[in-house]
């Protein structure tokens, strides 16, 4: 059972949730966890209810949900139906999304076998490398708006 006594320093909620004092303080920040109580020496504390809530955030981070995401799921309450369905809807999306991104890894990985598939280690020089150099010079200048040819969940 998790309490509502400020009692853990932030380096303890971070080693009892598994998330880190800077990601702490992050979430703090983007409003995902409310800030830690202070103590009399201006540590920051916090509440059994805080390492459950930052536990429920890595939870959906390993899953690779964004911080809206996370927001989302966060403002709902399980004990009432509707907020079930909105649940469920914001899974289905996620879903969708993490679909698109394994259609992205599957041609990224027959990008890869096709490009290893160029050396075998047995010419005078590396086709590897050669076609990455190739693909580099065939690279549109980047404008400060495009950050590469590809979009990167992270």
């Amino acid at each position: 059972m998790t309490t509502n006594i400020a009692q853990y320093r932030i380096g303890e909620a971070a080693q009892q949730s598994g998330v880190t004092a800077a990601n702490i303080r992050y979430y703090e920040k983007e409003g995902l966890l409310a800030p830690g109580l202070r103590s009399d020496n201006s540590y920051r504390l916090y509440a059994g209810t805080d390492v459950h809530r930052l536990r429920f955030i890595r939870l959906c981070r390993a899953m690779d949900m964004s911080l809206d995401e996370v927001r989302t799921l966060l403002a709902l309450d399980w004990s009432k139906k509707e907020d079930c369905d909105a649940a469920r809807d914001a899974l289905d999306d996620h879903l969708q999304h993490v679909r698109a991104r394994l259609a992205e890894l599957q041609a990224l990985e027959a990008d890869l076998l096709a490009l290893r598939s160029r050396c075998d280690g047995s010419d005078a020089h590396c086709h590897i490398i050669e076609a990455l150099h190739a693909r580099a010079d065939a690279q549109p200048l980047a404008t400060s708006a495009s950050t590469g040819p590809g979009k990167r969940h992270v």
